[in-house]
């Protein structure tokens, strides 16, 4: 019916989880269900078939040839990380939530999962929620207004949809992060473009402007930027006119401007990748999430949408109290990255004991001083993979009444939860990022004995198709 890389044209009349928008072609046996990536019923639109298989195929969005009925233009530009911008926020979370609990119903075979579902948490904000944000240059532009596509221009703001080479300039906000910064983008565009010196030509890997990374405090209300330069003609720049040409955009909401030099040709932004220099302010903002600090680098790992983090925080955490926290008792919080939850937890009951493991060394690094700073010493954390953790302490198995889980959007590996199962808690609260892991790894631990007692949903990214979820387990 159709080949791989095949561009079509196709009408999209339903939704599945994860912002897959879904087309039904009629065939002699049925229908054929083709995937594509962040579209939405009733749009039309032009998509690349990635993969082919018998009854369905999955297809990347190229462009989008007409708009649903339910879409509403906004004073946004449309980027590939907002797709559904234009979607009315309440129509987004129906559509979020239903998949949601249908994938429960359908992987962890759970048909009265309605009963079991708990509460669908909305972000405080549903615009200019994040609070970091990573724009590209490029040599090669594609122009949003006429489709051409341009080599040789200067481009400042985010990857056209499906390429890796080519950048649309970034005209006006997009809604996801701080409105005065992507307002003003346009003049930094234009101020660095006088210098005559290139964006970077992402197929040759040459030229001299990379990225900006921008990093937001809502606490402060300031902004940490990271230019990131290659050294092809540095020479020629001066950093420090445009560090003070930042000042006189931002005044008092620039927290700290630094200057990353890097020549590696992998298409990445961090700073281990070069050598950077702070040429203005601190390289450092504090945000604050229910009462506790936390002193944020550019690299640092922290929660996108602080705002809406605080309410995923207190609903775990009154999932972990409803099993009756003992004084003194010893709670494992699993993939913990910077040990926030745990150190949140803390301030509900002062007299127990967080281990939290996780494998990112840099992240128990922010933990422990982000424990220092808030006064925090009742907990140990680790740098270490969960499984190997849990295999090398044995002490702990059998004494452990209350799990956190939080793992990376793979899950849990299967040796691992197997480990997980081993240490008998009777209390387990699982939060994901990716609930398709999570409704496979509710089904192994059924199976072990455990009963999925609540799931709510939480919307930490409005305009996408992700969506987080929380469950609550008790071994029965």
């Amino acid at each position: 019916m159709f080949n791989r890389a095949e561009v079509v044209e196709l009408k999209i009349t339903d939704y599945s989880f994860g912002g897959r928008g879904i087309a039904k072609i009629p065939t002699d046996e049925g229908f054929y269900i083709i995937f594509v990536d962040n579209s939405f019923p009733g749009q039309t639109v032009r998509a690349r078939i990635e993969k082919k298989k018998k009854k369905y195929a999955e297809a990347k969005l190229i462009d989008i040839i007409e708009r649903s009925d339910v879409e509403i233009d906004k004073p946004f530009q449309e980027i590939s990380g907002g797709p559904y911008i234009f979607v009315p926020v309440e129509v987004q979370e129906k559509a979020k939530k239903e998949t949601t609990l249908e994938l429960f119903r359908r992987l962890a075979n759970i048909k009265e999962i309605d009963s079991i579902f708990d509460e669908f948490i909305s972000s405080p904000e549903h615009y200019f929620y994040r609070n970091k944000m990573e724009y590209s240059f490029s040599s090669i532009e594609h122009d949003v207004h006429t489709g051409e596509e341009r080599d040789g221009a200067f481009a400042l703001g985010f990857k056209r949809r499906g390429t890796w080479w080519k950048v649309e300039n970034l005209a006006k906000p997009s809604g996801l992060f701080d409105e005065q910064w992507e307002t003003i983008l346009i003049d930094i565009t234009n101020y660095l473009k006088a210098t005559d010196l290139p964006a970077w030509h992402p197929p040759q890997k040459t030229g001299f402007f990379r990225h900006i990374v921008v990093r937001k405090s809502f606490f402060q209300d300031q902004l940490l930027l990271n230019l990131v330069t290659s050294s092809e003609g540095l020479d020629q720049f001066d950093a420090v006119a445009f560090s003070q040409f930042l000042q006189d955009k931002l005044g008092n909401r620039l927290a700290g401007f630094q200057h990353t030099i890097n020549d590696n040709v992998a298409d990445r932004a961090k700073i281990e990748n070069g050598t950077s220099k702070l040429l203005f302010g601190d390289n450092k903002v504090i945000e604050k999430l229910l009462g506790l600090s936390f002193e944020i680098s550019m690299e640092s790992f922290f929660q996108t949408n602080p705002k809406c983090a605080e309410l995923l925080y207190t609903k775990a955490l009154d999932y972990v109290f409803e099993g009756n926290i003992q004084d003194n008792e010893v709670i494992m919080d699993l993939f913990c990255g910077t040990g926030t939850i745990g150190q949140i937890l803390t301030t509900r009951k002062s007299d127990v004991k967080i281990i939290g493991v996780d494998i990112v060394e840099e992240a128990i690094q922010d933990a422990k001083e982000n424990a220092k700073r808030n006064g925090i010493h009742s907990i140990d954390f680790y740098a270490a993979d969960v499984g190997k953790f849990l295999k090398e302490y044995p002490d702990y198995q059998g004494k452990i009444r209350t799990i956190i889980l939080d793992p990376p959007r793979a899950g849990i590996a299967p040796k691992t939860l197997q480990k997980v199962i081993d240490l008998g808690a009777n209390n387990l609260v699982y939060i994901s990022c990716n609930p398709s892991t999570q409704a496979r790894d509710t089904e192994t631990l059924m199976k072990a004995g455990y009963k999925l007692e609540k799931l709510s949903l939480v919307d930490q990214f409005p305009h996408t198709g992700h969506i987080e979820s929380i469950a609550k387990f008790v071994k029965a």
